[in-house]
């Protein structure tokens, strides 16, 4: 009745399986050792033996003269009794073989676990070392595309004389820029110089415009006055 068990996998249990309860089974498999039967046919070992020797004690019990049939009574239950201890070696020897296994399957479990453990201990140190590995990997890509970077810069050579010439174009152009300035800055004080004068010039221009006006409103005052002078000023004057 019992059914075979499996192994199941990582991280599970072994159990066995059974077709009844554990309680049920073993209340069957004590009273088949009792009975030694396996069926429900038949009439139990036990219970012959039963009666061999209840019909040997009976016939031992009598006052006849029976020595002839206790003689065959006690072979019969003798030969019982072999008949019945048979069996009862075998279910020790099985049973002795049973706990050997069982204690070999308890090695081997244990064994299993270790190995298990073991195995877990490597995938953990196998995880770390591929992330090392990844790390490790990414800085050498990293490093090889600073390489190629390089590989595609001028040499230091051309560089410095790269560098050399832009600070020589750099060192012009700032005098250039100086002399620049100092250019503006004479243009500045010229065109201011040039302003002043023109302001000056203009000053006196319109100075002498004023003057103009006044003497030519003073001449235009001394015609309107002339023809009365009696002494004739007016005359020489208009021819002048």
């Amino acid at each position: 009745m019992l059914k075979g068990r499996r192994v199941v996998g990582k991280g599970e249990a072994m159990a066995a399986h059974y077709a009844f309860g554990p309680h049920e089974d073993d209340a069957i498999i004590k009273h088949r050792l009792l009975t030694r039967t396996t069926t429900t046919r038949g009439e139990p070992p036990l219970k012959k033996l039963q009666k061999k020797f209840t019909a040997f004690v009976v016939e031992v019990e009598k006052n006849a003269d029976n020595y002839n049939d206790c003689e065959r009574l006690a072979k019969t239950f003798l030969q019982e009794l072999t008949t019945f201890e048979i069996p009862l070696l075998k279910s020790k020897a099985v049973v002795d073989a049973n706990v050997r296994e069982k204690e070999h399957f308890n090695e081997l479990n244990d064994e299993i676990n270790s190995q298990i453990l073991q195995v877990h201990a490597e995938i953990e140190n196998l995880k770390k070392e591929l992330e090392a590995s990844k790390i490790e990997r990414k800085h050498k890509e990293e490093c090889e595309t600073i390489r190629k970077l390089i590989a595609t810069q001028p040499p230091r050579s051309e560089t410095e004389k790269m560098i050399a010439e832009l600070e020589k174009e750099i060192a012009a152009l700032e005098a250039e820029d100086m002399a620049s300035t100092r250019m503006l800055e004479l243009r500045k004080k010229q065109f201011a110089l040039l302003l002043q004068v023109v302001d000056e010039l203009q000053v006196t221009i319109e100075d002498e415009q004023r003057s103009l006006v006044e003497e030519m409103k003073n001449l235009s005052e001394e015609q309107k006055v002339g023809p009365q002078d009696p002494s004739g000023n007016a005359e020489a004057m208009s021819i002048d």
